[in-house]
């Protein structure tokens, strides 16, 4: 098996399978994998509660697992496995190509199997199986082969959700659609223009910049932000006078490649300026990075290699993914989410006041993290709109309790309620992820809402959903209803007769 990490593609040998941490569903039982694939026949990919090895091959799997086949019998059928027992084998679906990699995935939902084809989860459904005994374990994916090589690439492990629930197009995909080759690369546009952003995007840009730095003995001024670099290392702006750090002795590619590193999680430098990188990196305390170079370093040493008359590019790339940090948060490593948390507290180096119409005062935030979360707080602030200037921005139709979990959620990745109740903290906070078009959240709060609400409440919280245009939840409350039908209409029948 070969794997490029560079370009998230690998290359699966016959009979084979690939695992990892990072093909694992965040949530067991439910779970969506999208991937590129190329190959003569027999794209399989296998779901199980725990990883297998190199060696491991479903028809020799004795414990509980799902196999779905794309192109079996010689690229001729699409197959679905249970336990080594056939349960679909559909002809001329899901076939494959060996010319050139075609957009798949895999979508498994408390049992409920989907398969389509395209970059865009529930998107160009081919097929769907519902599993009458649902394995709620399964939790990693591995991609195998059958007797010919298979092709991997652009593969993404997202959140699962039931048909129609959420629109996927608007989710970042976690590894293939933030980095291109040679780099970073911007992220196109979505059509309804909601997309969620990466701080990559603000590398040297000017918006919500409020610190710069003045490099070279040719003073040249690069921009960045101070929440970004003190959350990446030591940038003490309180001790200095104003936002300019200057570095008359250090070269603007030098300091080029520590920003990017920090924005981005790696970045390219060539070998005879790797020692300036490192001198770089310590004054700022950037650890990572300093690691890392350190590292190369004293490769370089033991290999004698003289590195003063090398031009030779070298890729210096994070060594891994902060603990328990969720693929969709804009940050990654280097910058620490524990940090950016810390701003939301204390409101450091905040350049926006949150107000809620007759509750006063929410708290300091900052216009850059708001922004990487919703593409209509980005407008807000960047159209030349009051509040794009202004200190203090007001929110009439909102709780003070919601617009904070809202904030938590923006600087935390993670939703903080109550995990017993629907609380009506929890309905407006749906209603604000839709506003601020947050797809992310709007699942979230879908997913907890729906897990509390007994069989008589759905037709209720239907009505709200429709009130409010939640089309999303609309869908998914109306799935829901189908799929409680007779058990709602014996309560009507019972409420009647009495």
């Amino acid at each position: 098996m070969r794997v490029e990490d560079k370009k998230r593609s690998l290359t699966v040998a016959p009979f084979k399978c690939a695992w990892g941490e990072e093909f694992r569903f965040v949530e067991a039982g439910r779970g969506c994998i999208a991937f590129e694939a190329s190959a003569q026949n027999d794209v399989t990919l296998v779901f199980r509660e725990q990883p297998g090895s190199q060696h491991y091959h479903y028809k020799m799997d004795s414990s509980r697992h799902y196999a779905v086949i794309l192109g079996s019998h010689r690229n001729k059928r699409l197959k679905i496995e249970v336990d080594g027992r056939t349960v679909v084998d559909e002809a001329g679906v899901g076939l494959c190509r060996s010319s050139s990699f075609q957009s798949y995935w895999i979508s498994i939902y408390d049992g409920l199997i989907s398969i389509g084809q395209g970059r865009h989860p529930n998107n160009n459904v081919l097929f769907q199986w519902l599993d009458p005994d649902p394995n709620q374990n399964v939790q990693y994916v591995g991609l195998s082969s059958w007797d010919k090589h298979v092709g991997y690439r652009n593969i993404s492990v997202l959140p699962s959700a039931p048909q129609n629930s959420i629109r996927w197009s608007q989710i970042e995909y976690a590894y293939a659609e933030r980095h291109g080759e040679g780099g970073h690369a911007k992220n196109e546009e979505s059509k309804d223009g909601c997309e969620q952003r990466v701080i990559a995007d603000f590398l040297e840009s000017l918006d919500f910049s409020d610190a710069m730095f003045v490099v070279g003995s040719e003073r040249k001024v690069v921009p960045a932000h101070k929440i970004v670099l003190v959350a990446s290392g030591e940038f003490d702006f309180i001790s200095m006078s104003g936002t300019a750090i200057e570095l008359p002795s250090f070269s603007y590619p030098v300091l080029h490649s520590l920003l990017e590193y920090i924005y981005t999680g790696s970045t390219q430098i060539a070998e005879w300026q790797l020692d300036s990188l490192l001198e770089l990196s310590l004054q700022f305390k950037v650890k990572p990075l300093v690691k890392r170079c350190e590292e190369m370093l004293d490769c370089f040493t033991k290999m004698d290699n003289d590195r003063s008359v090398s031009s030779r590019n070298l890729e210096v790339s994070s060594s891994g993914s902060q603990a328990h940090q969720v693929d969709y948060f804009p940050f990654k490593a280097p910058v620490s989410v524990q940090k950016i948390k810390q701003f939301l507290a204390s409101g450091e180096h905040s350049d926006i006041n949150i107000f809620v119409g007759g509750q006063g005062f929410v708290a300091k935030a900052h216009k850059l993290v708001l922004s990487l979360w919703s593409m209509p707080f980005a407008k807000m602030f960047t159209n030349g709109m009051k509040e794009s200037s202004a200190p203090n921005v007001f929110f009439e139709d909102a709780s003070a309790e919601a617009f904070s979990l809202l904030l938590q959620f923006m600087y935390s990745g993670e939703l903080k309620v109550d995990n017993q109740y629907i609380t009506p903290a929890l309905v407006q906070l749906l209603l604000l992820s839709d506003q601020f078009a947050i797809t992310v959240l709007q699942f979230e709060c879908c997913k907890r809402i729906m897990e509390f609400l007994s069989e008589t409440q759905y037709v209720q919280y239907y009505k709200q959903c429709h009130q409010y245009h939640l089309v999303n939840c609309l869908k998914k409350c109306a799935n829901r209803i189908l799929q409680h039908i007779l058990i709602i209409a014996q309560l009507l029948a019972r409420t009647l007769c009495c």
